[in-house]
């Protein structure tokens, strides 16, 4: 059982990659969850000592990442940068040298493969027992035990056994003395007093290495949490190559971060009452990292689609009009800058709200209140505007010329117009949607044309029946 209390520290550490990943997003969730849960702390920690991925807007893209889910400043500690302590890492390392459980080493990797005859197996052990001293070319090794067996109590997983002798004698630090990631971890862990480490699947081989770290340094290992992969459709792990992983395409998609933190929370784990979307403090107050699946989690963008239209259908207007608006900037928008009414924006909103599912599909949901001319979709203008439509369109605008602007008696007209060629009014609002949207569907019909104003309405709609009439 995970033990709750003040004195949890949940850290987070991840490498700056250039993208937060969604495996990543929902990693940082369990681990704030467990630390909301316990009244404890989530510390922050960026795993930066690679040179190669030691960028500061990468770093700042980690931050912005989590501020979205709502993860700022205020909730966590740091974050701290694992390069501020290199000099820890250094001490360490000859602390182990010293006490006898880290030694020097010179093979080089092809030395290995022509003493052990395959390319695959692991260090062999050569400089156990050689005592070179430091020197350029020579690498510190630590010297696990030879007989034995570690066991990582997981919390996810249950024990899992490790025998001694399966693990080869890893490399602390390179030849020129830098510590590599394993102790460097472990280091940080322990200097920042960390209680808990949940974190991806594919580190599990590496925890007995830095749990026989813990140990050789004189501390308790903290309680270890390896949370399952997250696959595709397909069942296939999650790849750059293939599956869109970049948590910052969702949110510049127009998903709303609420929407993706709990679609996130349920991939592995879910409320006891069987109940899915909720918010995030009843999540937490359920949650127990012993209740997260060790199987791999299916990342359904379908059902975060669902998810997202949810919530965007829960928003107060209001919020939905602040939400919407930076998808609104000129930038973004095929309409000129000086076409755009907030009014009109304002009364068609709450219409696209029930239909989006993404905050940017506003755009074409609206977009022929403010075009100069609707864009008509091709293959919607051939199936609407078959014969009688010119007629039909003719008969409409004459209907609509003198009918009291409300969408209640637009619609009656155009149902006069329907009985009069007889026809349903499913068939005959095809034509005019068309003429006035340049679409088959999309908002409801007569609440847009209340909205387009009479005057604009009967000038689209005899624009169309010209084309359909070949006078235009």
């Amino acid at each position: 059982m995970t033990t709750w209390g003040p004195d949890v520290r949940v850290r987070f550490a991840p490498s700056p990659t250039g993208e937060f990943h969604v495996g990543s997003a929902r990693s940082v969730l369990y681990n704030w969850a467990v630390a909301l849960r316990s009244h404890g702390t989530l510390v922050l920690r960026i795993e930066d000592t690679d040179a190669a991925r030691n960028h500061p807007q990468w770093i700042d893209g980690i931050v912005s990442a989590m501020a979205w889910l709502g993860i700022d400043g205020s909730q966590y500690e740091g974050p701290y940068l694992q390069s501020d302590n290199l000099g820890s890492h250094t001490v360490a390392a000859q602390r182990l040298y010293q006490q006898g459980q880290a030694y020097y080493c010179d093979c080089t990797r092809p030395d290995v493969i022509t003493r052990t005859g395959d390319e695959h197996r692991g260090y062999d052990g050569f400089c156990r027992d050689r005592d070179l001293a430091p020197g350029p070319g020579r690498a510190l090794r630590f010297r696990t035990p030879d007989e034995g067996s570690t066991v990582v109590d997981d919390l996810v997983r249950g024990k899992t056994v490790f025998d001694n002798d399966t693990i080869e004698d890893f490399v602390l630090a390179r030849a020129d003395g830098s510590v590599l990631f394993l102790l460097a971890n472990v280091v940080d862990d322990m200097e920042q007093r960390v209680t808990h480490v949940i974190r991806a699947e594919e580190h599990l081989p590496n925890t007995p290495k830095q749990q026989l770290l813990w140990e050789a340094l004189g501390h308790q290992p903290p309680a270890w949490a390896h949370l399952s992969i997250l696959v595709n459709e397909g069942r296939q792990k999650l790849s750059k190559r293939r599956d869109k992983l970049a948590l910052e395409s969702y949110r510049d998609e127009g998903y709303l971060a609420e929407a993706m933190r709990n679609y996130l929370m349920l991939l592995g784990w879910g409320p006891r009452d069987g109940g899915e979307i909720m918010p995030f403090a009843d999540m937490v107050a359920q949650f127990r990292i012993e209740d997260v699946s060790p199987s791999p989690a299916f990342f359904d963008l379908q059902k975060l689609r669902a998810f997202n239209g949810e919530y965007i259908r829960a928003l107060p207007t209001a919020d939905y009009l602040a939400a919407c608006e930076p998808w609104l900037r000129p930038d973004r928008v095929p309409w000129p800058a000086d076409r755009f009414d907030p009014g009109v924006f304002a009364a068609l909103a709450p219409l696209a709200q029930t239909r989006v599912v993404l905050l940017a599909d506003i755009v074409p949901m609206v977009d022929f209140a403010f075009l100069p001319e609707p864009v008509h979709d091709e293959a919607s203008w051939t199936k609407a505007m078959k014969e009688p439509a010119a007629e039909i369109l003719a008969s409409v605008a004459a209907a609509y010329a003198d009918a009291p602007w409300r969408a209640d008696e637009l619609r009656v007209r155009l149902e006069a117009v329907g009985d009069s060629f007889g026809l349903k009014l499913g068939k005959v609002q095809a034509p005019v949607r068309v003429a006035v949207t340049g679409r088959t569907v999309g908002l409801p019909l007569f609440e847009s044309l209340q909205v387009l104003g009479r005057e604009e309405t009967l000038r689209r709609i005899e624009t169309a029946r010209e084309r359909v009439t070949g006078l235009a």
